[in-house]
C-alpha cells in the first residue's frame, strides 16, 4: 500500500513542470502565430513613396561626330596616267627663214620623249623627260641665191659663191639632230567648287646645235625653242584646263557622302532590348590644301557630321555641300564618332536588381540585425534617382530571430565612373519618411539601416562595360563598310578607343553619352582611266 502512495505522490510531483513546458510552446506558438498574423493584418506604417521632383524629357538630340580622310595619290600613280595622257611625240613646221637663198622650202622637225619622270618636294610636283629628235630643211636653191652670190662674195669667199652659184636648181637636203628637256612643275590647289587648279608651269631647254645652209648656219635652238615652247604651252594649257574641269573629286566626295548619310544597325544594348541604329547626317564638308612629299600627293577631306542614336531605321536628308571650306591647317587621319545611347529605366532597374536582389547585409552577419533585400524599383526625381526597396530586416542575437518586411526608400545621386565605365549612386541617404518604415522591429532593426546604405553605396553599381564593348564592336561593323577597297584605292580604317563620357537621364530613360576614337587613311595606288 505504501508502494501504491508513493507512485501517486510522484505523479503528483512531475504532473506541474509538465504543465510548465506545455503552457511555455503554447505561448510561443501563439506569440509568434500573432506576429506573423499581426505583420500580414498590420504591416506596419503605411509605405507610401515620397514625392517626385518632376524631370523634363530628354530633348532628342544628336552629338557632332568628325571624319578627317587623308587620300595619299602614290606618285607612281601620278606617273602611270602621265605616262599615258602624254603625247609621246610631237611634230611642226617652220617658215622658210631663207626665202633668197630656198624656194619650195620645207622645215620641219621630229621630237620625241623619253619616259617621264614624276618626282616631289614641298609643296610642288616636278615631271621631266628627254627630248630628242631631227631639225630637217629640204628645198631647192633659188635663182636669186646666184645673184647674191656676187654680193656675198667678199663676206663668204669667192670659191664659195662660185660654188653656190653652181648649185642653182639643186635639192637642197639638211639635217641636225634636237637636244633637250621639258621640265613642268605643278603646285596644286583646292578650289572651293571641288575641283583642283593644277598651276602648271612647262620650262623647254635645248643644246645648241646649227644646221648648214648654202654656207649659212642656222642655230636649231633658236630656230626650234619658240615652235617647242608654243607646242609644249598648248600642251599644258589643254592638260591644266582638262584637270581643272575634272569633277574626279566631287565625284569620289559625293559618293562617300552618300554612303555616310544612312542609318547603321547596332543591335540591342542589352538583352530583351530593341535593336538601336546609328544615324548619320554629314553636314559639312572640309579640307586642307594639298601635300606632297617624295612618294605621294595627300589630300586630307575632312566631314563634320550629325549621329545620334535612334530605335529605328531612318533615311537622313543630307544636302551635299556646293562649296568645300578651306581651311589653313587639317588634322591627319581621324575618327571621332559620339554617340548618345538611351537605355529604358526598366532595364537599368533589371541590372541593379541583378546586383542586389537577394543579398544581406552585412553579409557576415555581424550585427545585432541584417536586412536583406527582396526586391528595388528605381525612380527619376530632380537631379537624383530614387531606389525603392523591399527589405526584410531580421534580428539575430536573440533566441526568437524575430523579423519583419518593409518598403525604404533611399536617394542616390547618379555618376558615371569613366575610368571603370560604371554607373554608381553616390551621397545615398534614407529618407526620412523610411525612418519608421521596418514595421514590427520599431528602433531596433533601425541599427541595420548604416548597414544598408554603405551596402548601396558599395554595391548600387551599373557594369557599362558590355554596353560599351557592344557598342565598340557595332561601330566597327559599321567602319567596315568604309573598307571596302576598289581598283587601285584601298581604305584603312579602325576603331581604337571608346568610352563613355556623360549621362543624363528623364523619368523613363537614362543616355549614356559614347565617344569612339579611330584612324583612317586612304590610298590612291592607281587613278582611273580617262
Amino acid at each position: 500500500m505504501r508502494f501504491g502512495r508513493n507512485s501517486e505522490e510522484g505523479a503528483s510531483v512531475h504532473l506541474p513542470w509538465g504543465k510548465i513546458v506545455i503552457g511555455v510552446l503554447v505561448a510561443i506558438v501563439s506569440f509568434g502565430a500573432a506576429i506573423w498574423a499581426l505583420s500580414w493584418i498590420s504591416p506596419g506604417p503605411k509605405e507610401q513613396r515620397p514625392a517626385l521632383v518632376e524631370v523634363p524629357p530628354l530633348a532628342p538630340v544628336a552629338r557632332k561626330s568628325v571624319i578627317v580622310t587623308p587620300a595619299a595619290i602614290a606618285l607612281s600613280a601620278i606617273h602611270s596616267a602621265l605616262e599615258t595622257a602624254a603625247p609621246r611625240q610631237l611634230v611642226g613646221k617652220r617658215e622658210n627663214p631663207l626665202p633668197q637663198l630656198l624656194s619650195n622650202a620645207e622645215i620641219d622637225w621630229t621630237v620625241a620623249r623619253s619616259p617621264l619622270a614624276v618626282s616631289g618636294r614641298p609643296n610642288a610636283l616636278v615631271v621631266s623627260t628627254m627630248l630628242s629628235g631631227t631639225f630637217r630643211a629640204t628645198g631647192q636653191v633659188s635663182g636669186d641665191a646666184g645673184n647674191l652670190a656676187g654680193a656675198l662674195g667678199g663676206l663668204l669667199g669667192g670659191r664659195l659663191g662660185q660654188g653656190i652659184q653652181n648649185l642653182q636648181g639643186k635639192t637642197l637636203d639638211q639635217r641636225a639632230d634636237i637636244r633637250g628637256n621639258v621640265t613642268l612643275t605643278a603646285s596644286p590647289s583646292l578650289l572651293p567648287a571641288w575641283r583642283v587648279e593644277p598651276n602648271l608651269t612647262p620650262q623647254v631647254a635645248l643644246a645648241d646645235a646649227s644646221l648648214p645652209v648654202l654656207g649659212t648656219k642656222l642655230s636649231v635652238s633658236n630656230e626650234l625653242k619658240p615652235l617647242l615652247d608654243r607646242a609644249v604651252n598648248e600642251q599644258v594649257t589643254a592638260l591644266q584646263a582638262r584637270l581643272r574641269d575634272d569633277p574626279f573629286l566631287e565625284v569620289a566626295a559625293r559618293r562617300e557622302w552618300a554612303k555616310m548619310c544612312r542609318s547603321i544597325s547596332l543591335g540591342a544594348a542589352a538583352a530583351g532590348m530593341p535593336n538601336l541604329w546609328l544615324e548619320l547626317r554629314p553636314t559639312r564638308a572640309f579640307a586642307g590644301q594639298p601635300h606632297i612629299d617624295g612618294t605621294a600627293v595627300t589630300l586630307t577631306i575632312g566631314v563634320e557630321a550629325q549621329t545620334r542614336i535612334v530605335p529605328n531605321e531612318t533615311k537622313p536628308d543630307c544636302p551635299f555641300p556646293a562649296q568645300l571650306e578651306l581651311v589653313p591647317q587639317i588634322e591627319q587621319g581621324r575618327v571621332n564618332i559620339a554617340v548618345p545611347i538611351d537605355i529604358p529605366f526598366t532595364e537599368v532597374n533589371r541590372l541593379l536588381e541583378a546586383q542586389l536582389k537577394g543579398k544581406t547585409f552585412p553579409e557576415d552577419k555581424s550585427s545585432a540585425f541584417s536586412a536583406t533585400i527582396r526586391s528595388l524599383n528605381l525612380a527619376a526625381s530632380g537631379d537624383r534617382l530614387l531606389l525603392s526597396l523591399r527589405v526584410k530586416a531580421n534580428e539575430n542575437k536573440s533566441w526568437f530571430g524575430l523579423g519583419a518586411e518593409a518598403t525604404v526608400h533611399v536617394w542616390g545621386r547618379p555618376v558615371l565612373d569613366r575610368a571603370h565605365q560604371t554607373l554608381r549612386l553616390n551621397d545615398i541617404a534614407l529618407d526620412v519618411e523610411s525612418q519608421a518604415a521596418f514595421g514590427l522591429l520599431g528602433t531596433a532593426a533601425r541599427a541595420a539601416v548604416p548597414y544598408l546604405e554603405q551596402a548601396l553605396a558599395e554595391n548600387a553599381v551599373v557594369d557599362l562595360v558590355p554596353l560599351a564593348a557592344n557598342a565598340r564592336k557595332s561601330i566597327e561593323a559599321a567602319i567596315a563598310d568604309f573598307r571596302k577597297s576598289a581598283d587601285g584605292v584601298s581604305v584603312d580604317a579602325a576603331v581604337t578607343d571608346l568610352r563613355l563620357v556623360d549621362i543624363e537621364f528623364d523619368a523613363k530613360t537614362l543616355r549614356v553619352s559614347a565617344e569612339a576614337d579611330g584612324t583612317v587613311k586612304v590610298a590612291v595606288t592607281k587613278l582611273a582611266d580617262k
